[in-house]
């Protein structure tokens, strides 16, 4: 059994919206990494993966996507409690709202950030400059 997860990408003005991982974060605490989280189980349903994208979004940093959404990437990994994970990275058109950190205990801190600044950044762990990478050659 997969926890399946997603992140959304959005490049406004040449910058990345990343956000700095709480510390209370039992996975990758303290990192930077895009916006996203866990698809909720919901029976049967459409778009669930690009309705959580647009979710997780607004309620971590307040931030409203456009309908379109484009899957670029999927990968796994287990955490370190081995609980098995799929992750899926959209790339977001910005539609409106402020970014800013509405939940502390998952966002320590918003930033938009180019793409050398992410892939220079002491914090970016190797998968967020992966999805960086993928995300800003499908954006070509």
């Amino acid at each position: 059994m997969f926890i399946v997860n997603v992140e959304g990408a959005i490049c406004r003005d040449d910058k990345w919206l990343v956000i700095t991982r709480s510390t209370k974060e039992e996975h990758a605490g303290g990192t930077l990494s895009l916006v996203g989280g866990k698809v909720d189980v919901e029976g049967n349903a459409l778009e669930i993966l690009e309705r959580t994208v647009k979710r997780e979004l607004y309620e971590e940093v307040g931030i409203e996507i456009k309908d379109a959404v484009t899957f670029v990437y999927s990968s796994s990994f287990v955490t370190n409690d081995g609980c098995n994970v799929i992750n899926m990275v959209f790339l977001c058109e910005y539609d409106k709202g402020t970014a800013h950190s509405k939940s502390p205990d998952e966002v320590e801190a918003v930033h938009w950030m180019t793409y050398d600044e992410i892939m220079n950044h002491p914090k970016a762990p190797l998968w967020t400059k992966e999805s960086i990478r993928r995300v800003a050659l499908a954006r070509r």
